[in-house]
């Protein structure tokens, strides 16, 4: 337990004597077109992964739920 108040010790003594030595001092540009074009092909990625996902999930309400009459009338 000792090693782990003292571990505990020096990581709060080292985070307050950290300092933002290495940040950037000048503001971010906006990014250039490549940048955009990028995201937005990330952001395509996730909203064409999202329709799989969503009848997925309905494929599982349904299973969990007793599913829908024509399934139940072939039993």
């Amino acid at each position: 337990m000792k090693a782990i108040a003292r571990i505990a010790a020096a990581t709060a003594l080292l985070s307050t004597v950290a300092t933002s030595a290495f940040a950037a001092t000048g503001a971010a540009s906006g990014g250039g077109l490549l940048i955009w074009l990028f995201l937005g092909f990330l952001g395509l990625i996730v909203a064409t992964q999202l329709v799989p996902a969503l009848m997925l999930l309905v494929g599982i309400v349904q299973g969990v739920t007793g599913g829908s009459t024509a399934d139940q009338s072939t039993r």
